[in-house]
């Protein structure tokens, strides 16, 4: 433990720190060891490559030769990726809440030689600055501490180690009374900003999980408060400084109120889950924005993230050349020198002006002009964008996180194949199921090693490791699905069944049910997690409701039914606490009671089934489940729709909710009709 050990990592947070002198050890169980023989505290630090306050602090402390040699006098130093461990990354996390400390990264927790927490917090600078104690000085005070009290830090220790046993035990119930699907999305809507859209004040996050199930209410009561709430927020995210309007793509979050000033930070996810919902939005009010915003991100995911194996790469740093957003922000004598007599429409259009918006700079946005102009307008501010695109290019990028996580990937892929279905973009479905055929070749654990083919967790550098979690298999099932009903290949359909049988197997918890964000089998972890609470990704149980839930219906088997509302049960109670963190698992316990049932029976290649289909993704259903059956075929005896056939040797629709199912319907205005009325 005498020198820096991450230059045998992949991570590329872990790398940018391998030239540090602080002797960073990565995870392991051998440096617990080293820890207990030496009797040394250990002090574990969290981030990600993109995180700007990691890079501040690694700028101010980690590279002081005066602060690292009390690190390595003082401590055994453990560098994390929070992106490559989410498990380790959510048990200390949850530790330092329960220190009553607010989280984030870079997350410094100071552990026993057994890996037990004892005391911690995020940033801290060098010297005493913001009313923050000096690092050099909580290095001290911790290592002193440890050696004169350790009493004091046993019982720490001990209080902590039984809160975090309380992670696996979430509050039960019985279950989910529909009405209170409404009385969540009334309360919610409290918490709207009536001017600018989005949760709250500053900072702000798209939150996809919570206008998703704002939207599910407009579609549920027709009250115009939810679906205003939800268009005046993806319209202002959309105009905002938060889109990248050059190059495409959505940052992490604003940090402000308005969506000026983002942390600059692309997020894989975010992008995933922002085309999701602008592409069900679109589908009922068909707002060009939208429609531009989806194929402008996609274009910046083919362009930007998708690795030379077909995976997507996780993120884009917030930084350059050590500066927050340097890449992305302007002068206005930049402006006026490139775009000459363009330049006075651009600049009010995109809020430009000699004293800037940010920091002395601009940041592009059309917060005050978030409607598309006329025609001839808005193609000469395409045609200025382009060229400051060009001009853009070559400046020094921020970094590129390229590896490949399987949950974000999941996202993704299942976002490629929604939005390729609506928008009738065969390319954008091509590109999905690449990024799944490189999940399904170069992270899975080989036929030798474990027979049931299970998940690794990160790709980089020809290297899959780390064990997958449940967010992974839950994300990953919901994309084989999605490609499933876009492709109709049945292999799909097979791999998610799969996939859930490991997870049966290895991370369903027997005594209380619900699926463990580990596998019982991960090494290393000092306490099991249980949670449908979204995080930055959507919660692997509350996803897990709705693929189980359409594996249902689309095989007829039962036990993925007592499976999803098992789970169900065992958070149910948790909304009474508190729901706002509970969207995925709210919105998927909705479609778990009343899924809305598509089935198309016809010929494969007749245009009138593939009519009815196109007026099947006319129509924004969030809970629609859509089955496509030849003619010959039958649909599992508990499908209410079973038995039915072809109508006059016409391709035909049936449209079920419940155990009820419409009338045939053969032509394509009855089945937009038909599918309108749904509520």
């Amino acid at each position: 433990m005498d020198r820096n050990q991450l230059g045998d990592e992949t991570s590329p947070y872990l790398l940018q720190h391998k030239d540090n002198p602080v002797h960073w050890q990565p995870w392991g169980e051998d440096v617990l060891a080293a820890a207990k023989a030496q009797d040394k505290p250990i002090l574990l630090s969290v981030g990600y490559a993109a995180c700007h306050w990691c890079h501040v602090m690694a700028h101010e402390s980690f590279e002081n030769p005066a602060i690292a040699a009390l690190m390595n006098d003082l401590f055994i130093s453990i560098k994390v990726d929070r992106e490559e461990r989410p498990d380790l990354d959510t048990i200390y996390q949850h530790a330092l809440a329960l220190l009553g400390q607010q989280g984030g990264w870079p997350l410094t927790m100071f552990l026993s030689p057994d890996g037990e927490p004892f005391w911690g917090g995020t940033y801290f600078p060098p010297e005493p600055r913001w009313g923050r104690p000096g690092f050099a000085e909580v290095l001290q005070g911790v290592a002193q501490t440890y050696r004169s009290e350790p009493d004091k830090v046993g019982k720490n220790v001990t209080i902590l180690r039984e809160a975090l046993t309380k992670l696996s035990q979430p509050t039960a119930g019985e279950g989910i009374d529909p009405a209170l699907f409404d009385r969540i999305a009334e309360r919610l809507l409290r918490e709207i900003d009536p001017l600018n859209g989005g949760i709250g004040t500053a900072p702000k996050f798209p939150q996809c999980g919570i206008f998703e199930l704002l939207w599910r209410a407009w579609r549920r009561t027709r009250q115009a408060p939810y679906r205003d709430a939800v268009l005046r927020t993806l319209t202002t995210i959309c105009q905002g400084g938060i889109y990248d309007h050059l190059g495409g793509g959505f940052a992490r979050y604003s940090v402000d109120a308005r969506w000026l000033a983002p942390h600059f930070e692309k997020m894989l996810y975010d992008n995933a889950e922002l085309i999701d919902l602008l592409t069900l939005v679109w589908q009922e009010v068909r707002d060009p924005l939208y429609a531009q915003r989806v194929a402008e991100t996609i274009g910046w995911l083919e362009r930007e993230m998708v690795t030379s194996s077909g995976g997507f790469a996780s993120s884009l740093d917030a930084d350059s050349e050590h500066e927050e957003g340097k890449f992305y922000v302007w002068s206005a004598a930049e402006i006026d020198s490139l775009l000459g007599d363009d330049s006075a429409v651009f600049k009010d259009f995109y809020d430009v002006s000699p004293d800037g918006n940010w920091e002395g700079h601009n940041i592009l946005n059309r917060l005050d002009h978030p409607a598309l102009a006329d025609e001839a307008t808005e193609t000469l501010l395409a045609r200025c964008r382009e060229k400051l695109f060009a001009v853009r290019t070559p400046r020094v990028r921020p970094g590129l996180d390229d590896k490949v996580l399987a949950d974000w990937n999941g996202l993704m892929i299942a976002a490629l194949a929604h939005a390729g279905l609506v928008f009738e973009r065969p390319d954008w479905l091509a590109l999905a199921e690449r990024g799944f055929a490189f999940i399904e070749r170069d992270m899975i654990v080989s036929e030798g090693a474990a027979p049931d083919g299970r998940l690794f967790h990160s790709w980089r550098d020809g290297q899959a490791r780390h064990p997958a979690t449940v967010d992974d298999y839950a994300n990953l099932c919901r994309a084989a699905l999605a490609l499933h009903e876009a492709t109709q290949q049945s292999r799909y359909l097979d791999r998610a069944k799969a996939w859930v049988d490991v997870l049966d197997r290895y991370y369903w918890d027997p005594a209380e049910g619900g699926y463990f964000l580990a596998a019982t089998d991960t090494r290393g972890l000092i306490a099991q997690v249980k949670t449908a609470a979204d995080a930055a990704v959507p919660a692997g149980n509350g996803t897990l409701v709705g693929a189980l839930t359409r594996l249902a219906i689309l095989t007829g088997d039962v036990r993925y039914r007592d499976r999803a509302e098992a789970i169900i049960r065992v958070f149910a109670g948790e909304l009474g606490r508190n729901f706002f963190p509970l969207a995925t698992l709210i919105n998927n316990a909705e479609l778990a009671q009343k899924p809305v049932q598509i089935v198309l029976v016809g010929t494969q290649g007749d245009p009138a089934l593939a009519d009815l289909r196109r007026t099947v993704y006319a129509v924004s259903l969030p809970r629609r489940v859509v089955q496509i059956i030849g003619p010959d075929e039958t649909l599992p005896a508990d499908h209410p729709a079973h038995g039915k056939t072809m109508v006059e040797g016409k391709a035909t629709a049936y449209v079920c909710e419940g155990p009820v199912c419409s009338l045939p319907i053969v032509a394509s205005s009855q089945l937009v009709d038909a599918l309108a009325n749904l509520h």
